[in-house]
């Protein structure tokens, strides 16, 4: 008579190599083929080198990424909520703007050193500090605003924002740095979408969450929700297994910023790539600092409102990130670049004499799509031509464009909507954009000599 089994026996055997033999109860040839079989050859590929997933199957850059979503996700919560509480005490367009230039500012001024240290500390230990730093600037402004602090007292916001700001410039350097000592140089690529894509994901549920939290709770408690998610990406730094050190740095950090500004001014290419960027993101982008009080005075909307124009622009920009990835197959990088543009301009457009919330949230969706290609493009033609040695400080360079031009422009439109209208402020910026346009497609050899050299390895 054959012993009694545990129905989970067969599995427990299996896991721990042993498959069920003949004679056992349950043993069938059906089992055994199904303990033995691999996984699904689509997921198997996905994981395997130059699939979709490659760099998951490295656990540091697992647990990378998974820190930095559930951070990401905090950011935008405690961002979105933050601009439309600033809207709701402040009243003023123009405090709106100046909450976000105080984010932005440490860009302006840190970046090109941020670049530089983040090639001479431990990368590791350089965003663990940082995030720390980052998590009690968050709960002191939850505290602050819990206690009505903040509603008397903007300078506690501009403070606390600013801090969170600096934190962030010394931490984006050293985190893109920090990915290739974790991931190997064939899978650099796709780490690099993986990235982009759980920004983008963030950037579409985080605004929806933060309009949930003002609905339920209050901006503070999307406070605490930020600070709580840096615990994350200090967990997942400390779970990584420390690097090398690296050898004892060559000459000033100043004299490596000078060399890359001598870089960047001595190649004409650079200059129109990034001053395109720079027009682009000044006149353009700086349309996100005007949602808050495009929803509450145009479309007479509450926080949901605000949040669905928010997160339809991310939406749009987690569409265009496979779309811009299709399109290069086919076409150059000057050719996305001017169409990119001229489909994030049409839409600036649109919601500028949009009054209705759904036709808004449409061209606040294809602005996402369309500034996205635009500048993944223009990242592509930066890090293709430039030399291996200067990659790091062009692309701060590249960072302060990116994110110091907007809170810039932002303070212009948030300015000229107090004294104008929102809507006017809208033209205005999408304006700006029509005559960097007309340049592009009038003069293509802007942008056609950028990607004319070959590519550098």
């Amino acid at each position: 008579m054959s012993r009694s089994r545990d129905p989970g026996e067969e599995l427990i055997k299996a896991e721990e190599g042993a498959l069920p033999e003949p004679g056992d109860e349950g043993f069938t040839e059906e089992l055994v083929a199904d303990l033995e079989s691999p996984p699904p050859p689509l997921l198997r590929s996905a994981f395997a080198s130059g699939g979709a997933l490659a760099s998951f199957a490295h656990r540091d850059f697992s647990l990378l990424w998974s820190g930095a979503f559930v951070s990401n996700l905090g950011t935008l919560v405690h961002n979105t909520a933050l601009l439309w509480y600033v809207k709701e005490v402040m009243h003023a367009n123009r405090w709106v703007a100046a909450v976000n230039f105080a984010n932005f500012a440490p860009i302006i001024i840190f970046v090109l050193w941020a670049g530089a240290l983040a090639d001479r500390l431990d990368r590791r230990r350089l965003i663990i500090v940082t995030q720390a730093v980052m998590a009690l600037a968050a709960l002191a402004l939850a505290l602050a605003t819990t206690f009505g602090w903040t509603s008397r007292n903007i300078w506690i916001i501009l403070s606390t924002t600013f801090v969170l700001g600096t934190g962030f410039v010394f931490t984006f350097p050293a985190w893109r740095a920090f990915v290739p000592d974790i991931v190997p140089r064939k899978d650099m690529l796709n780490a690099i979408a993986l990235d982009a894509a759980g920004f983008n994901m963030a950037r579409f549920l985080g605004p929806a969450i933060a309009g949930l939290v003002l609905a339920v709770w209050s901006a503070a408690g999307a406070f605490y929700i930020n600070a709580a998610s840096f615990i994350a990406v200090i967990g997942a730094m400390l779970l990584i297994a420390p690097r090398p050190p690296m050898g004892p740095p060559r000459g000033s950090v100043g004299r490596d910023v000078r060399q890359g500004l001598s870089y960047v001014l001595g190649h004409r290419w650079a200059l129109k790539v990034l001053g395109t960027l720079l027009a682009a993101t000044f006149f353009g982008l700086s349309f996100i600092v005007l949602l808050p009080g495009f929803a509450k005075d145009v479309l007479h909307g509450g926080a949901w409102t605000y949040a669905a124009l928010f997160g339809a622009s991310g939406l749009g920009a987690s569409v265009g990130a496979p779309l811009v990835t299709h399109l290069s197959r086919r076409h150059r990088e000057n050719v996305i670049i001017k169409w990119s543009l001229l489909l994030f301009n049409g839409s600036l457009f649109l919601l500028a004499v949009s009054r209705w919330t759904w036709l808004s949230a449409i061209g606040a969706f294809f602005s996402g799509v369309g500034f996205l290609m635009a500048s993944s493009s223009m990242v592509t033609v930066l890090q293709s031509r430039v030399e291996r040695n200067m990659r790091g400080r062009i692309m701060s360079f590249y960072i302060l464009v990116f994110l110091g031009s907007a809170p810039l422009g932002g303070l212009l439109l948030g300015a000229l909507s107090d004294r104008t209208s929102v809507p006017t402020a809208m033209y205005v910026g999408a304006c700006g954009v029509a005559v960097l346009m007309a340049a592009l497609f009038l003069f293509p050899s802007i942008l056609r000599e950028a990607v004319a050299g070959q590519p550098i390895t």
